[in-house]
């Protein structure tokens, strides 16, 4: 309990959670990122969370821009703070939450193309090659 006869936070976050019957990994990431996210905006009581919609896109762009994080990572963040806001403090988020949005990142072909595969065999001679051509 806090000064005002409240349960803490965090409590009420792992006490919505287990109601809505979300998994412990869910909630432990959630807790996380809203742990996070008071030690950025350096909260110091409830009073603190006012003005939602403006704080969470502060904290959103800063993930992706000096974070660098993917967008999956950045959903998550935002998923953990809206569920903060609507079902613990009851709070609406009337505003939009217009962040920067991670950049995702250009994936590596784990496989040669065709034709990458022909210039390897083509600089193979001998039995090397037929090796290579079996497999």
């Amino acid at each position: 309990m806090d000064s005002q006869g409240q349960p803490k936070l965090l409590d009420q976050v792992r006490s919505a959670m287990r109601l809505h019957h979300y998994s412990i990994h869910t909630e432990r990431s959630y807790v996380d990122w809203i742990k996070r996210y008071v030690h950025f905006h350096q909260m110091k009581g409830r009073e603190d969370l006012v003005d939602g919609e403006r704080k969470i896109e502060a904290y959103l762009t800063d993930l992706a821009v000096n974070g660098k994080v993917s967008p999956s990572t950045q959903n998550q963040a935002m998923n953990a703070l809206v569920f903060l806001y609507k079902r613990v403090l009851r709070s609406s988020l009337n505003g939009s939450i217009d962040a920067v949005r991670a950049e995702r990142k250009a994936n590596v072909p784990v496989v040669l193309s065709e034709e990458e595969v022909g210039t390897v065999i083509s600089l193979i001679d001998g039995a090397g090659q037929l090796v290579v051509k079996i497999l």
